[in-house]
């Protein structure tokens, strides 16, 4: 089955949302659409700053204590803008898309004690596009164990399999926690964290 998705990323450089569009059947990357980009403000970069900030002593992963909530809304809201300014620019309609991959900005991250948490609600999201929204992805992966990034191996080796190479593939994906993927055919795949402590 094949699925026209949207993939909403928002990462530790507080810079804005990412917008990417692309055709799956769920193993390999059928066609890529276009990309977008909505800058935050910087109003809303120092809302998101001090959210981290705040975050730091989180008990549980579900609180949304002080700026936090307000915090949220802002996140929830720039992704709704950034989907709709993509979705206006490019022609497409709700009905043409079957799923949008919502991450919500990461404010606390420490998978070594199995919590992570994401603001941003997927809910009301779903309701301002009118598309049905994937999200909290890191906390299962965290809870298994994982680090928090268990779309990046898979998304990795659906682009290694295009290559159609031979052999072992080292992906390296720089970003403010870096991570790698060890690719070896279908059946080898390991991931993990790459970054200075």
């Amino acid at each position: 089955m094949m699925l026209t998705a949207i993939g909403l990323m928002s990462g530790t450089s507080l810079d804005g949302v990412d917008v990417a569009l692309l055709e799956t059947d769920g193993r390999q990357v059928r066609a890529f659409g276009p990309s977008g980009y909505r800058p935050y403000s910087e109003a809303e970069r120092r809302l998101l700053r001090q959210a981290l900030y705040e975050a730091v002593d989180l008990p549980e992963r579900d609180a949304r204590p002080g700026i936090l909530g307000e915090a949220e809304r802002a996140v929830t809201l720039a992704h709704a803008e950034a989907v709709a300014a993509f979705t206006a620019q490019h022609r497409i309609t709700c009905s043409d898309i079957d799923i949008v991959g919502f991450h919500g900005q990461t404010v606390l991250h420490r998978p070594e004690r199995k919590l992570t948490v994401q603001i941003g609600d997927a809910g009301a999201l779903a309701k301002a596009i009118h598309i049905p929204v994937m999200h909290d992805f890191r906390a299962a992966d965290v809870a298994a164990g994982g680090q928090g990034a268990p779309f990046v191996p898979v998304y990795h080796r659906a682009l290694a399999q295009s290559l159609q190479r031979e052999g072992p593939i080292v992906v390296v994906n720089i970003g403010g926690v870096s991570n790698i993927t060890y690719i070896d055919g279908l059946d080898t795949l390991i991931a993990c964290d790459n970054r200075p402590r």
